[in-house]
């Protein structure tokens, strides 16, 4: 019993941190990319970029920190379910790594475009938009892995009864929402932060119910 408190503290834990750590780093990597001149704003914040861009690799290994010390507890109640969670968590880590490096090509680009005068008019602009458009992508394509799997994992959660059921519920409504959201936005839609929320709620929710109260010991299976 001890053993699973420990790591339903040490999940919520991550789940947070892996949270704080993507608001935090796209927060620094934004405030830059968002002004309309941010060519001539990248190099010069690189330190802040550097962060951001760390902060967010934060977030990746953490998301797969979780899948990893959830998995001796996941598969004592589905095994096919605990597996695809850990591999789909790698998947998803993968691609926000491809899209947390890109903040790096814009550096780079930034220093050359500085040293060239700012030109108003050049491959500089174009690169640079491809660059962010990359990293958009990449995180709406890290949010369709995430809200396809997850699905599953807050399934697995309500019929083992490992947390109230009430939150897989919630857990199921937000990943549905994240989904379709990401869905909207790969395909040029934008439905703002109404759909993201819900998910973004469990994934504190979620956390801090395991943190405080921790997994229903009673429904946990014993080792075999």
């Amino acid at each position: 019993m001890i053993s699973n408190k420990k790591t339903a503290r040490i999940v919520g834990v991550l789940f947070l941190a892996a949270t704080a750590a993507y608001i935090l780093g796209n927060g620094l990597i934004e405030s830059i990319l968002k002004d309309p001149d941010y060519l001539i704003h990248v190099y010069p914040n690189k330190t802040k970029v550097i962060i951001g861009m760390l902060l967010e690799l934060m977030n990746s290994a953490a998301a797969v920190g979780i899948a990893i010390t959830l998995f001796p507890i996941l598969k004592k109640h589905n095994e096919t379910i605990a597996l695809g969670y850990v591999a789909f968590r790698v998947i998803e880590a993968i691609i926000l790594i491809v899209g947390a490096v890109s903040p790096l090509l814009l550096i780079s680009l930034s220093q050359e475009y500085i040293e060239a005068g700012a030109p108003d008019s050049s491959y500089f602009q174009t690169i640079g938009m491809l660059a962010i458009k990359g990293k958009f992508l990449t995180f709406q394509l890290a949010m369709i892995v995430l809200g396809l799997y997850s699905l599953l994992f807050c399934y697995l959660l309500y019929q083992s009864k490992l947390i109230p059921r009430l939150i897989s519920v919630f857990g199921i409504i937000g990943y549905v929402s994240l989904l379709t959201s990401a869905l909207l936005q790969v395909f040029g839609y934008s439905a703002g932060m109404i759909l993201f929320l819900p998910g973004a709620l469990f994934e504190i929710i979620f956390p801090i119910w395991l943190i405080v109260k921790g997994f229903n010991s009673f429904t946990i299976k014993p080792d075999q």
